[in-house]
C-alpha cells in the first residue's frame, strides 16, 4: 500500500534552506515579488523564488534540489526528510509508521515540489494550493502554475495508492499520478465525489473538528476505516 498525505502549512523551525552560492537563504513562494514587498520588514534577509526559477548556478531550483538528493548522506544545509518537515500532528503518526514499517511506501504531496517520498530532503518553503483565509496571496499557487514537479512514486508500482488531501489538491494528485497503473483511491467528505479521473472515490465522515483529511488518514492508519 502506498500512502500519500498532503503537505501541511506548519513547518519545523529547525528546517534548512537551499542557499545561493553567497550563502543567502532561498525562501520558496508562489509570487516572489509580492513576498519580497510583504516581508520587507523581516529581520532576516531572504532570496525569494519559485521552484522553477533559475538559480544562481544556471539551473532551476527544482533541478538543484534533485541534485542535492542524489547524495542524501551529504546534507550540509540541514534539509529535513519530508516526513520530518511538517509540524501537523498527523506527521507524528507518519513518523511512527516510518520508524515501525519503513518509509518505502510513504509519500507526501507538496504544493511546491509535487509527489515526493517521505525521505526526500526538503527545504523550507511556503507554497500551497489552499484558498483558506490564513493563506497570504504570495503563498497561493494557481492551478495553472507548472513547477516541473517531481513524481517520486514509481510508475510501475503494483501497490494501491491511497491519497488523503483536500479538494484543492485532488486535481494535482491525479495529474502527477496519471501514468501509474496501480489502483488509486481518494477519500473525500463531500456528498458528491470530486472529479478524479482514473481514481476510485471513498467517502469519509469526520467525527471531530479540525482538518478532516488528517483525521481520515489517522483512522486509516489505525485500521478504523479501510478501502
Amino acid at each position: 500500500m502506498n500512502i500519500v498525505i498532503v503537505c501541511a502549512d506548519g513547518k519545523e523551525p529547525r528546517a534548512g534552506y537551499l542557499r545561493q552560492q553567497d550563502g543567502q537563504k532561498v525562501k520558496f513562494v508562489a509570487d516572489p515579488d509580492s513576498a519580497s514587498r510583504a516581508e520587507s520588514s523581516c529581520n532576516e534577509s531572504y532570496v525569494y523564488a519559485r521552484p522553477d526559477d533559475i538559480s544562481d548556478v544556471g539551473v532551476s531550483w527544482t533541478e538543484t534540489l534533485h541534485q542535492y538528493n542524489e547524495t542524501p548522506g551529504d546534507n550540509p544545509l540541514g534539509l529535513l526528510p519530508a516526513w520530518e518537515l511538517y509540524s501537523e500532528p498527523i506527521y507524528e503518526t507518519y513518523e511512527y509508521l516510518a520508524r515501525k514499517h519503513g518509509t518505502e511506501h510513504l509519500y507526501i504531496l507538496s504544493g511546491a515540489w509535487g509527489l515526493i517520498s517521505a525521505t526526500f530532503l526538503t527545504p523550507m518553503y511556503n507554497i500551497t494550493f489552499s484558498t483558506g483565509k490564513h493563506v497570504k496571496p504570495y503563498q497561493r499557487r494557481k492551478a495553472e502554475d507548472c513547477y516541473g514537479n517531481f513524481c517520486r512514486l514509481p510508475a510501475n508500482t503494483v501497490e494501491p495508492v491511497v491519497f488523503f488531501g483536500g479538494l484543492a489538491y485532488v486535481k494535482f494528485f491525479c495529474s502527477l499520478t496519471s501514468d501509474i497503473k496501480a489502483e488509486r483511491y481518494i477519500f473525500h467528505k463531500s456528498h458528491d465525489a470530486p472529479s478524479a479521473p482514473g481514481c476510485q472515490p471513498r467517502k469519509f465522515k469526520p467525527k471531530h473538528r479540525g482538518v478532516w483529511y488528517y483525521e481520515c488518514a489517522r483512522a486509516f492508519i489505525d485500521g478504523n476505516i479501510s478501502l
